[in-house]
C-alpha cells in the first residue's frame, strides 16, 4: 500500500501549505475536493509549494472504514512511532514527511457515518495565526473547538505548524455544497497567504459566523425520529427540533431546543435509541440574523460553483 501524495512548486518560493483527506477513511468528501482543486489552471502561477494528500487512510479508504485494519483512529494515533502499530507507523510517517514539511495546513474531514455537518471550520482557542486563515477560508461557521490528544492538529501545534480543520457533509457520500465550499476556501487561503491570485468567486461575500461553544442534543426515548430543523437552521430556547414515537404512534416525544444557536450537525437516521447525539447546536450571537446570513452564504455557493471550463460534473 502506497501514500499518494501530489506536491507542486511555484515559480518562486513562498509558504509551503498541505492539504489532506480521508484520515478518516469513510470520509470521503475532501478525497473529491482534492481532486478538483488539482485542476485547477491557476497553479500555473503558484507560489510555494502545495503538498495535497487526497487519501491519507487508504486502507479504510478501500474498505469504506473509519478506522485501519488494526481498528485503530488514525486521528487519535499521532505523533506515532516507526516501530509502533501500523496506526501509529502511518501518523509518524504523515506527520514528519508531510506536515512537518510545511508552514501550514488544512485537514478535510466529515462527519460520522449517518450524521450530517453544515461546513464549518474548527480552530483552537487563542491562536491569532489560525483565527485569521479561518475567517479567510469563508466556511459559513468558524468554531472554536478543544484539540483532541492524539489528534493530527495537536501533533503538528507541537511543531508549529498551525493546521485547521474543514468539517462538512457525511460520510460515505458527496455532498455537492460541502464539496464547493471546501475548494473555494482552499483557494482562499492559498491567495490570503500570497500562493495564488483570486478570482471574485474565490473570495467569500461576507465573513464566517463565530462559535466558542456547541453541544448536542440527545433523544429522550428510543423509537421513530421525525426532524423539523435542518442544518444551518436557527433555533431559539423551547423551538420544536424533532419528534420520537413508537412505530405505532401511540406516543410521541417532543425534543426541543435547550438554547439559542444554529445546527451545525444532525444524525439522519430514523431509527433511534434514547440517548443517541440527534441535533449538534452552535451558540452564536443572533441566532437568527446568523442563520439568515449562512442561508445566503449556501446560496452563493450553489450559484457560483467557480468551475474551470473543462470541469465535468
Amino acid at each position: 500500500m502506497a501514500l499518494p501524495i501530489h506536491v507542486i512548486h511555484g515559480r518562486n518560493d513562498g509558504p509551503v501549505l498541505f492539504v489532506s483527506a480521508a484520515v478518516h477513511g469513510d470520509e470521503i468528501q475532501g478525497v473529491e475536493i482534492i481532486r478538483r482543486l488539482l485542476r485547477r489552471s491557476r497553479f500555473k502561477r503558484l507560489e510555494g509549494t502545495l503538498i495535497a494528500v487526497p487519501i491519507v487512510n487508504a486502507y479504510g479508504f478501500i474498505s469504506h472504514s473509519r478506522y485501519l485494519p488494526d481498528r485503530r483512529d488514525l486521528n487519535r494515533s499521532f505523533p506515532g512511532s516507526e516501530k509502533g502499530s501500523l496506526a501509529s507507523r502511518l501518523a509518524n510517517l504523515f506527520l514528519t514527511e508531510v506536515a512537518m514539511r510545511s508552514d501550514m495546513g488544512i485537514d478535510l474531514h466529515s462527519a460520522a457515518v449517518h450524521r450530517s455537518n453544515l461546513p464549518q471550520i474548527r480552530i483552537g482557542k487563542g491562536d491569532a495565526k489560525l483565527d485569521e486563515l479561518a475567517i479567510a477560508f469563508g466556511a459559513p461557521i468558524v468554531i472554536q473547538a478543544p484539540v483532541r490528544p492524539g489528534s493530527l492538529r495537536a501533533a503538528a501545534a507541537e511543531h508549529g505548524v498551525d493546521v485547521m480543520l474543514y468539517e462538512a457533509g457525511e460520510a460515505l457520500r458527496f455532498d455537492e455544497n460541502a464539496i464547493r465550499v471546501g475548494e473555494r476556501g482552499i483557494l482562499a487561503v492559498m491567495h490570503h497567504i500570497g500562493m495564488v491570485s483570486a478570482r471574485k468567486s474565490t473570495i467569500p461575500k461576507q465573513p464566517s459566523i463565530r462559535s466558542t461553544k456547541s453541544s448536542w442534543v440527545r433523544a429522550p426515548e428510543g423509537g421513530i425520529l421525525r426532524t423539523h430543523q435542518k442544518n444551518g437552521a436557527a433555533v431559539a430556547p423551547g423551538d420544536l427540533m424533532g419528534v420520537v414515537s413508537d412505530p405505532f404512534g401511540e406516543t410521541r416525544s417532543a425534543i426541543v431546543a435547550p438554547k439559542a444557536g444554529i445546527v451545525i450537525g444532525r444524525t439522519n437516521l430514523p431509527v433511534v435509541n434514547q440517548g443517541d447525539a440527534l441535533f449538534h447546536i452552535a451558540e452564536v450571537s443572533g441566532p437568527v440574523a446568523a442563520g439568515d446570513k449562512i442561508e445566503a452564504m449556501t446560496e452563493d455557493v450553489d450559484t457560483n460553483p467557480m468551475f474551470d471550463e473543462d470541469e465535468i460534473i
